[in-house]
């Protein structure tokens, strides 16, 4: 029964929960590639799936052990405070002489002994061992997969911190450039040479300028929050960037990952899905076990001592030793059908979890071409929105001219401004988009230092 219950539990297990005790590095600046190492290393989660790992070589050597030779040790001590009391005839031979009280044995007694078992068969404990190899790999998937996960989560929040500063920094120069159109335009208002509502135009235009500022701000901070967070660090801890949004952009332009050949088997959704299948195989093995013999061995021996007082430790006591062996064989009969059940509903979950590799195969084809499509989009979007930034810097820097000739109006300065402040952002989130879209792909190839 032990080994059943070991077995699954081995097989059934969901890993899951996640805790931190080791102190914190007081290391702040970060490169991306140096902010997924120490993410790996110290996040919650990937920290717990090592334990994990741990956790099933343990449980392996805890299944094989249950096959090797157990010895243990047993002492008793009693003392009768108030002995039994039984009657016998006082003679034997006569059947109706009185009864007379007796006591049997003595007060006290102390017993030593020690017991030696060996499992000689059992089927369950072959499926046992099976199982732990099993156990075992299922852990080690769970921990590449969190590792996977762990990395495109860092690869996330640290393009995300990035985008937020980036962001930060452009509004501030936006926003001094529009101050200063302001100062501008209102002198020429106040000489009776431009339009009330040409001020009030870069006004508006400056307050959403204050107000995209301020809210970019708390975003930064939140990313920044999310960042430390991911990489197992307190969320108040004072990390700074390395890297810049355009050159990490750069490094993660590479479309050799679109054109090359990938294999379904390398993925690790793939290889949980196929250990899920070899442990439903495994259970219908249990389930067969049950019809086999169990065969054990065992040697009991040991000393008994009596006494009316407690002497057991004086000279002379007397210990009277006793030994005992035996082999016991457990054989199946009949169990009303229940192993057969048993057996048949095994057969169905094998039966389902082979459709689920089938379709998790299928799943993993569509979820790779979609991410090489995205990957390959991101790639062409990066290099259009650079285009379009060019131009609607080129078209702001026109029409600021203009305004200030007075060839073009307010209006059309707004609009200038607007397009040029949407393809700045838009740009922003090409290049986090190159970046994030390429960490997707990675993870579902399994390549992660591409």
């Amino acid at each position: 029964m032990k080994i059943k219950l070991i077995l699954c539990f081995s097989l059934l297990s969901v890993f899951s929960g996640f805790s931190q005790e080791k102190p914190q590095e007081t290391k702040q600046s970060f490169t991306l590639q140096e902010a997924i190492d120490y993410a790996i290393e110290n996040n919650r989660n990937a920290k717990n799936a090592s334990r994990d790992v741990e956790a099933a070589y343990k449980q392996k050597w805890e299944t094989i052990a249950i096959g090797l030779p157990q010895l243990n040790g047993q002492i008793d001590y009693q003392n009768n405070l108030k002995q039994q009391v039984n009657v016998i005839p006082s003679d034997f031979e006569d059947p109706d002489s009185p009864l007379v009280p007796v006591v049997f044995g003595a007060k006290q007694n102390l017993s030593a002994s020690a017991s030696l078992s060996q499992l000689i068969f059992d089927g369950s404990y072959i499926v046992g061992l099976q199982s732990a190899k099993v156990f075992l790999e299922i852990s080690k998937n769970a921990k590449e997969k969190t590792d996977l996960e762990v990395r495109k989560g860092t690869i996330n929040a640290y393009g995300n911190v990035l985008l937020s500063e980036e962001t930060v920094a452009i509004l501030k120069e936006n926003r001094a450039t529009l101050q200063k159109n302001l100062d501008e335009t209102t002198k020429i208002f106040e000489n009776g040479l431009e339009e009330e509502e040409s001020v009030e135009q870069l006004k508006i235009t400056l307050a959403d300028i204050e107000s995209a500022l301020n809210r970019s701000e708390r975003v930064r901070e939140v990313s920044l929050q999310m960042l430390n967070m991911t990489m197992g660090l307190d969320i108040k801890h004072p990390t700074t960037l390395l890297d810049n949004l355009e050159t990490l952009t750069a490094r993660n332009v590479n479309l050799g990952l679109i054109s090359d050949p990938f294999t379904v088997e390398d993925n690790i959704d793939y290889q949980i899905a196929e250990n899920d299948k070899t442990s439903k195989e495994l259970l219908i093995k249990l389930a067969k076990s049950d019809a086999m013999p169990s065969i054990n061995a065992f040697f009991n021996g040991g000393y008994n001592s009596f006494g009316d007082d407690f002497t057991f430790f004086d000279k002379g006591q007397d210990y009277f030793g006793f030994a005992v062996f035996g082999v016991g064989m457990n054989i199946p009969i009949f169990s009303s059908g229940g192993r057969s059940a048993a057996t048949q509903r095994a057969k169905i979950d094998y039966a389902k979890a082979s459709d689920d590799l089938i379709e998790t195969e299928q799943r993993i084809k569509l979820d790779i071409a979609t991410a090489q499509s995205d990957y390959q989009y991101s790639i062409e979007d990066y290099s259009n929105k650079k285009e379009s930034l060019d131009l609607a810097e080129r078209i702001e820097a026109k029409n600021q001219t203009k305004f200030f000739e007075g060839i073009a109006s307010s209006f059309e300065l707004r609009q200038a401004q607007i397009q040029l402040y949407t393809a700045q952002q838009e740009f922003l989130q090409a290049m986090l988009d190159v970046i994030t879209k390429k960490a997707t792909l990675e993870t579902l190839l399994n390549r992660i230092n591409q």
